[in-house]
């Protein structure tokens, strides 16, 4: 099916391009979403008609996302999951998830906006990519944790393993004090078993 398109749609074409698409994906997304029209001899000449418009159209809503880009573009947001000890997700963190910890923190952004290249099943932090506009994405962090303290301590750059570790090498360390001070004890009780046997000598 071909259609000409109102706007640059990646990997696709540019504003005023003829492409040939499937069906499916015509009707469903770029028709639906008015990124273009049915290429008929009409609506091309429309088109042509209407080219300026649509330019100016495009450019005044790329300077808002380059505005809204230069805000957003490098920030973390903290999401609060349930994981096991090893840091595994129960269930995995979606478009939804981002785009509303984004709005919650101010940010205008919409789960279509935003495309997460690798599925977040675990704890930590993970980039996702924000398509504000067809010519301008920017790129946040998600900081997957199951604490503020826990985002906190990622967000300084510790993974949830290396946390788990300083956390049973603290353990560690507290087990060997306390066997250290039972040792000493017990070393105290033989330092004072010699005196109590040299009074038992006098006294007979």
């Amino acid at each position: 099916m071909q259609v000409i398109l109102l706007e640059r749609v990646a990997k696709l074409g540019q504003m005023g391009d003829v492409v040939d698409v499937k069906p499916g994906f015509a009707r469903n997304y770029l028709l639906l979403q008015g990124k273009a029209l049915t290429a008929s001899k009409e609506n091309i000449a429309s088109f042509e008609q209407q080219k300026a418009q649509f330019e100016a159209r495009n450019l005044e809503t790329k300077k808002e996302s380059e505005a809204l880009a230069d805000k957003l573009g490098g920030q973390q947001f903290v999401v609060i999951r349930q994981a096991s000890d090893g840091g595994n997700l129960y269930g995995s963190v979606t478009t939804r998830d981002a785009a509303d910890v984004a709005t919650e923190e101010g940010f205008s952004v919409d789960r279509k906006q935003i495309i997460i290249r690798q599925p977040i099943k675990s704890l930590g932090v993970h980039e996702v990519e924000v398509h504000l506009h067809p010519e301008v994405m920017v790129t946040i962090a998600l900081n997957v944790a199951r604490s503020p303290e826990e985002a906190e301590l990622q967000a300084s750059g510790k993974s949830i393993q290396e946390l788990a570790a300083e956390e049973e090498a603290q353990a560690d360390f507290e087990i060997s004090e306390l066997f250290d001070d039972i040792g000493g004890a017990a070393s105290d009780d033989d330092d004072m078993a010699p005196a109590a046997s040299d009074e038992d000598e006098s006294a007979s």
